[in-house]
C-alpha cells in the first residue's frame, strides 16, 4: 500500500515538475517574442523607415518574388542580400502575413547553391501533385525561380540563367532544392529569367511566362519538371529601351461587363516613361498557347519612377488579383540615403479593367485592408480663389493619407516643411499632365538622377465631372491614386523633417471646390 501511495506521490511530484517546466517555457517562448517585437519596434523608428509598407528588418532588398497564398497565408518572398545593404549575391527573402499589410519576417528561404544565385522568380500552389513533389492530401507549395550563375556570366558565356525548383511540404516553413534542377537549360539567351507561372483550368497544364532579353517566352508543363516553349511575344511592341523583365499573365473581367481579357505585365530597364525602371501592360487574349494584342501604343501601370519588378498574387481566396511592387529604380536603388536596411514594397494594390471611353484601361488601387489603418479624419469642404492657396497644417504629413473630390484641373499641392523642403504635386489642364517635382524634397544629391527633372503623367481623359484624388505618404515615399486608380505616380522622398504644411493653390481662372477633404494619421504595422 505505502509502495502504491508512494507511487501516487512520485507520480503527482513529476506531473506538477512537468507542468511547471511547460508552463516556463511558455513564459520563455512569450518573453523571446515580446522581445523580438521590441527589437522590429526598435529598428523601425530609423530615419526614411517605412511605418505602413513593407521593409526587409536590414540589408539589402528588390523584386517581389513568389506571391501566393495558401492555407490562410499570404507569402511574400523577395531579392534579398543578407551581407550588405547594396546588391550582391541573391537570396530568397521570406515574410508572411494573414492581411498583406502586418507581415511577420520569417528565415530566408532559398539560398546560392552550385547552379548559382537565385534571382526572382514566382511561386504556386500544385493542388494536383502534377509534379509528384507532394501528395493531393498535403500539396507542395513550389518555388520557380532563375538561376544566375556569376562564374559562367565573368567567363563569357551567355547560358549563365536556367531555371530552378523548390518545394516545401509544410506552408514555406522549410524548402528543399530540386535534385534534377534545372528543370529549363539555357542554349545561349542572355537576360534568360523571372518565370511566372500558372495552372490553366482549361488546358489543364501549367504555363509559364519567361522573358529573353526584348521579348516574352511562353512555356507549357504537365508537372512543372518538363518543359515546353509553346510561343514568343513582343519582339515587335511595346517600350524596349532596356532589357524586360518580371513577367505576369492574367485574366480580367472588365468591370460593368461580361468580357474578360488578359493582360500582360512587363518590366523594362531603363526605358521608363519618367526615366529608369518602370512596368508597362499589354491588354489581349490568350489562347492557351499564344498571346495576341493590337494595342499600339505604351502604357504603364504606373507614372512615378518608383514602381518596378512587381507581380501579382497565385492562388488568392476570392480571384482577386492583388499586386505588390518594389518601390525602387534602378537609376538609384543603390544608393538611396538609408543605413541599416535599403528599399520598400508599395502597399498592396488590387487591379481592375476599367473602360474609359471606347478603351480599355488597367487601373490599381490600394487593397481594401489598408482603409483598416487609417484614423479617419472629419472631412470639410474647401473652396480656393483664383490665383489664390488655402494651407493646412498638422504635426506630421509623412505617415498621413489625403483624400479629396474635385473637379479642378489647375491646381497644385505643396507638401512642405521647416528646411525649406517640399514636394509639389501639379494638376494641369495646359500640360495636360500630372507633375510631380522633388527637386527641393529633401535629401536628393546622393544620386545624380534622383531629383534632375519634373515627372509628368498625361491625364487627357480625366472626366469632367468629380474625381478623387487619394494620396498615402509614408516616412519616405508617396502614392498618387487619382480617379480611383486611373492615374497612379509612385515616388520616393527622403525629407530632413517630416512635412507639416499641406498649401493648395489655385492657378485657373475660377473658384476651385474641394470636396471631403481630409488629412488622416496612418498606423504603423510594425
Amino acid at each position: 500500500m505505502m509502495k502504491f501511495l508512494s507511487g501516487i506521490v512520485l507520480c503527482s511530484v513529476l506531473i506538477f515538475l512537468t507542468a511547471c517546466k511547460s508552463e516556463s517555457k511558455k513564459e520563455e517562448s512569450v518573453k523571446e517574442e515580446s522581445m523580438a517585437k521590441e527589437e522590429v519596434a526598435s529598428v523601425y523608428m530609423e530615419p526614411y523607415r517605412p511605418q505602413y509598407h513593407f521593409s526587409p528588418q536590414e540589408k539589402w532588398m528588390n523584386d517581389p518574388n513568389g506571391l501566393v497564398y495558401h492555407k490562410g497565408v499570404y507569402h511574400l518572398f523577395y531579392q534579398y542580400y543578407p551581407n550588405d545593404i547594396v546588391w550582391g549575391p541573391m537570396h530568397w527573402g521570406h515574410a508572411t502575413s494573414k492581411d498583406m499589410i502586418h507581415w511577420e519576417h520569417k528565415p530566408i528561404a532559398l539560398y546560392p547553391d552550385e547552379h548559382g544565385y537565385i534571382f526572382s522568380g514566382s511561386a504556386l500552389v500544385d493542388t494536383e501533385n502534377t509534379s509528384g513533389l507532394g501528395t493531393k492530401e498535403n500539396p507542395a507549395l513550389v518555388a520557380i525561380f532563375t538561376y544566375h550563375n556569376k562564374d559562367a556570366e565573368d567567363a563569357g558565356r551567355n547560358d549563365y540563367e536556367t531555371q530552378g525548383i523548390a518545394y516545401s511540404l509544410d506552408n514555406g516553413e522549410t524548402w528543399t532544392k530540386y535534385a534534377g534542377n534545372p528543370v529549363i537549360k539555357n542554349d545561349g539567351m542572355k537576360d534568360f529569367r523571372d518565370p511566372k507561372v500558372f495552372w490553366n483550368a482549361k488546358t489543364k497544364q501549367w504555363t509559364m511566362m519567361l522573358v529573353a532579353g526584348d521579348h516574352l517566352q511562353i512555356w507549357l508543363s504537365k508537372d512543372l519538371l518538363q518543359w515546353e516553349k509553346a510561343s514568343v511575344f513582343g519582339k515587335k511592341q511595346g517600350a524596349h529601351g532596356g532589357v524586360w523583365e518580371c513577367p505576369d499573365l492574367f485574366p480580367l473581367q472588365v468591370e460593368g461587363t461580361d468580357i474578360t481579357k488578359w493582360v500582360l505585365l512587363i518590366s523594362v530597364n531603363p526605358g521608363a516613361p519618367n526615366g529608369g525602371s518602370g512596368t508597362q501592360y499589354f491588354i489581349g487574349d490568350f489562347d492557351g498557347t499564344t498571346f495576341t494584342s493590337t494595342q499600339k501604343e505604351t502604357r504603364w501601370l504606373d507614372w512615378g519612377t518608383d514602381n518596378y519588378a512587381g507581380v501579382t498574387y497565385n492562388n488568392t481566396p476570392n480571384k482577386d488579383r492583388i499586386f505588390i511592387g518594389w518601390m525602387s529604380n534602378w537609376n538609384y536603388a543603390t544608393k538611396t540615403p538609408t543605413l541599416r536596411w535599403r528599399s520598400a514594397m508599395t502597399v498592396p494594390r488590387k487591379l481592375n479593367l476599367k473602360k474609359f471611353g471606347d478603351q480599355i484601361h488597367l487601373v490599381n488601387y490600394p487593397i481594401a485592408a489598408v482603409d483598416t489603418l487609417v484614423k479617419k479624419t472629419a472631412s470639410k469642404n474647401i473652396t480656393v480663389g483664383a490665383g489664390q492657396t488655402q494651407e493646412l497644417n498638422t504635426e506630421t504629413l509623412n505617415q498621413t493619407e489625403v483624400t479629396f473630390s474635385t473637379d479642378a484641373k489647375d491646381f497644385v499641392l505643396f507638401f512642405k516643411n521647416d528646411a525649406n523642403e517640399e514636394l509639389v504635386v501639379t494638376i494641369s489642364k495646359n500640360y495636360k499632365a500630372v507633375l510631380i517635382d522633388r527637386i527641393v524634397s529633401g535629401k536628393t544629391n546622393f544620386q545624380e538622377d534622383f531629383a534632375n527633372t519634373i515627372h509628368q503623367m498625361p491625364i487627357a481623359d480625366l472626366p469632367d465631372t468629380a474625381f478623387n484624388v487619394r494620396i498615402l505618404m509614408d516616412q519616405s515615399s508617396m502614392e498618387l491614386f487619382i480617379n480611383d486608380g486611373q492615374y497612379v505616380m509612385t515616388e520616393q522622398i527622403f525629407p530632413s523633417k517630416p512635412y507639416t504644411s499641406l498649401v493648395i493653390e489655385n492657378t485657373g481662372q475660377k473658384v476651385l471646390e474641394f470636396k471631403d477633404l481630409s488629412v488622416s494619421p496612418v498606423e504603423k504595422v510594425w
